[in-house]
């Protein structure tokens, strides 16, 4: 079993994954500590599965996940975090951007009792409108929403416990709001400023389009942070408040009708309006009581995977290792 376990999602990174191994190799390597760099190829159709082959079949503690097709980030994310054997779990990207010297200084937050450690892109080195400016207001707007303030919660540089991080499950494009998610748990977080350097080979797989699918997913991740184990909360909260304007609205339209001060009749549309909101509001609690089950078994069922895996590299002593001395090669 490693100390720390590096996961790295990459989907046709070709171009920069030698400089990658051996920059990650030499921070590890250094820290005296057992380690595993954990590499997901995410569907690549260029050449990165040859160039992940050949590393991996030098360095016995390199392990290479390749997807069937493209899943997604998270997906990849999510895969080797579930691989990842290390009591800390690091993430990062792929493209040459994070700095992997930064790796120490983080661990020493670790080492004075965080749980998260993540990264600032303080000085970041990329376009102003198409990717800074987007990203400035949905660090706001997550944090805001969320209650977990960070600055950068689009840095994929971060440090994990184990305990913390294996239990989440990851869809759509939520990598990014793992502290959110995590901060259930009632763990501690910080963030530290790390270096950010620019894109040399390929291209950004990010765009504008990405930021509202982000946006989505906030959404969720706010209802599972706040309301993913008492749904009933939100849903009977508002459906009692409409229910009960209702009752008053139509309790002040038939006092007027008993009082044969005025005809019911005269007001039709304010009496419809009134049943509109009782009705509502009564299947707004029923729709909290159904979701309080689904949220029971959603919590008590085990995870349907993101991902289908297609190829698992490690060596044969590795492999042994974890499964209690049966090696079986890929």
């Amino acid at each position: 079993m490693a100390d720390l376990s590096v996961v790295i999602p990459l989907f046709n990174e070709a171009q920069n994954l030698e400089a990658l191994h051996r920059e990650f190799t030499e921070v590890l390597g250094a820290l005296g500590r057992s380690y595993e760099l954990i590499l997901v190829d995410d569907g690549s159709t260029d050449e990165s599965f040859e160039i992940l082959k050949r590393l991996q079949s030098g360095d016995r503690r390199l392990r290479v996940i390749r997807f069937r097709r493209n899943f997604g980030q998270t997906a990849a994310f999510a895969a080797g975090i579930q691989a990842a054997r290390g009591g800390l779990v690091i993430t990062a990207d792929a493209d040459l951007q994070n700095d992997p010297r930064d790796i120490p200084a983080m661990l020493r937050h670790i080492e004075d009792g965080a749980d998260i450690v993540c990264g600032w892109r303080k000085d970041r080195k990329d376009p102003f409108l198409s990717r800074r400016l987007p990203s400035m207001i949905a660090n706001r707007l997550i944090s805001w929403a969320t209650g977990v303030r960070l600055n950068d919660y689009g840095c994929s540089l971060k440090i994990f416990r184990a305990e913390v991080i294996k239990p989440l499950r990851l869809r759509g494009e939520m990598h990014r709001f793992l502290p959110a998610l995590a901060s259930e748990f009632g763990v501690r977080i910080v963030e530290m400023p790390v270096h950010h350097r620019p894109r040399v080979h390929g291209r950004s797989k990010y765009g504008i389009s990405r930021t509202f699918r982000e946006l989505l997913d906030l959404v969720a991740v706010k209802f599972l942070v706040n309301y993913s184990t008492q749904p009933l909360r939100i849903f009977g909260t508002i459906g009692g408040v409409m229910s009960l304007a209702g009752i008053v609205l139509l309790g002040y339209l038939g006092t007027l009708r008993l009082m044969q001060v005025e005809s019911i009749m005269r007001r039709l549309p304010l009496t419809l309006f009134g049943i509109l909101l009782l009705f509502t509001g009564v299947q707004l609690v029923t729709l909290g009581l159904l979701a309080e089950l689904q949220a029971r078994t959603y919590h008590e069922s085990q995870g349907r995977p993101t991902y289908v895996i297609r190829d698992v590299l490690e060596s044969a002593e590795t492999s042994a290792d974890h499964n209690g001395g049966a090696s079986h090669p890929v």
